[in-house]
């Protein structure tokens, strides 16, 4: 069985062609390095571009729905396996169990939520799964410099840029995700339950 990366990106079918262009080549590369995609299981934006590039690459496709997106005819049948769901907690529960590994391509607050939803959980030793940010364009550049402001005012410790790696460029992906997890707890949450 693929080991599983799960993509957070856009939905949006109004962005920039450069963003659906990004989607499906790192859906062709994916596949070229053995991975297979657990996503949000949409059909559209560059969700769509993503998952349509992995599935025409012959990869594996898992896509993971909540019933009113799937009822609006948002979700991409042709997945492999697609799980539909309540609700968006169980949504990105499943993704994150099923998933080796994170990455964050562009999007909206769908894609921040969720981004920062499992930095969350990285931070408190729930997993250690590794995630990437795939900054196309410097896209995340402001987030990444609030990140920094967070950990200057220490509403973070100084290991929150451990949390995750950024890529600048699609090569750039796959040796952050390879690579060893560097990221290590603060001492409340090493250990125990």
């Amino acid at each position: 069985m693929a080991k599983l990366l799960c993509v957070y990106c856009g939905s949006s079918r109004d962005l920039d062609p450069k963003y659906y262009w990004a989607a499906e080549e790192v859906g062709r590369s994916m596949v070229a390095r053995g991975w297979g995609l657990v996503y949000g299981g949409g059909n559209v934006g560059m969700m769509g571009s993503l998952a349509k590039s992995v599935k025409a690459a012959g990869g594996l496709v898992v896509g993971v729905i909540p019933d009113f997106m799937r009822s609006r005819e948002l979700a991409y049948h042709e997945s492999d396996e697609l799980i539909t769901v309540a609700s968006m907690r169980e949504r990105k529960r499943i993704m994150e169990e099923r998933a080796s590994a994170f990455l964050a391509m562009a999007g909206g607050i769908g894609t921040l939520e969720e981004l920062a939803e499992i930095m969350t959980l990285r931070y408190i030793n729930r997993t250690d799964k590794r995630v990437v940010v795939y900054n196309q364009d410097g896209y995340y550049d402001d987030l990444i410099r609030f990140f920094g402001r967070m950990t200057r005012e220490r509403f973070k410790s100084p290991g929150l840029s451990d949390l995750y790696a950024v890529a600048a460029s699609e090569p750039e992906i796959w040796p952050l995700l390879d690579g060893p997890s560097v990221f290590e707890a603060d001492a409340i949450w090493r250990g125990g339950p």
